[in-house]
């Protein structure tokens, strides 16, 4: 599952972490970003120090097995992340997935969590190329769910997409139990608070955001790749 920061996407990691059958991995590319970015994020060096930041390691681990040997794994990724020497075509044996969310409010939020939000924070550009790379390889479109319509009706919306990426649905994947886990990554405390609260897809992400004018010219970057996978997004 590919996502922009600030984007249900760790709920999403809790509802398919509540199949029986299924792994989740949370950002398995983060340290080797960070590694070779340098960039200033929060805990940035626990990170590098935690995880395994080679790229190409990394996609070989993926390209692999579920490591507790379940039927599927679900694997939370960021294209943001994405700026070694693999992408989406080093995984050509998964089944690719695309969340989107109004980036006006991706930005908002992930304003409220770092200093500065720029255009590669975002990830939309890749996000969209991604999208259109996996589609040329699939000769049509991976399927594209957006954060608002799933917290607006779960359960025919993860019914939708369970349908799209060839797997069975499992009401358990509709509710989860509170707190943090084994396989969230360990930048949890910075980022998770509100999901390890949580119990189920809850709150409302429809309707204006106020967004600070210093991003409003970010926000129209952003704004036509949002669109564009919008235009293929499942509906219910």
């Amino acid at each position: 599952m590919w996502s922009g920061p600030r984007n249900i996407s760790t709920a999403m990691m809790r509802s398919f972490g509540s199949r029986a059958d299924c792994f989740v991995s949370d950002e398995p590319y983060y340290g080797a970003y960070l590694k070779d970015t340098g960039f200033d994020h929060p805990m940035a060096d626990a990170i590098v120090a935690a995880m395994d930041c080679d790229w190409r390691s990394i996609t070989a681990t993926l390209n692999g097995d579920p490591p507790d040997g379940s039927s599927v794994w679900y694997q939370k990724h960021m294209p943001s992340e994405m700026v070694g020497p693999v992408g989406v075509g080093d995984l050509d044996s998964h089944a690719h997935a695309f969340l989107i969310r109004d980036p006006a409010r991706m930005i908002a939020s992930y304003a409220k969590k770092m200093q500065a939000v720029t255009f590669d924070d975002m990830g939309l550009e890749r996000l969209h190329l991604y999208f259109r790379m996996e589609a040329d390889r699939l000769g049509k479109a991976p399927p594209v769910v957006e954060g608002a319509d799933i917290l607006n009706a779960p359960r025919p919306m993860l019914e939708a997409l369970c349908t799209a990426l060839g797997i069975s649905w499992d009401p358990a994947m509709l509710s989860w139990a509170p707190g943090r886990r084994d396989t969230d990554g360990i930048w949890a405390p910075h980022w998770y608070g509100r999901v390890e609260a949580s119990t189920r897809f809850e709150g409302d992400d429809r309707g204006d955001v106020e967004l600070p004018d210093e991003y409003r010219a970010l926000y129209e970057r952003c704004r036509p790749h949002y669109e564009a996978l919008r235009g293929y997004k499942l509906t219910v």
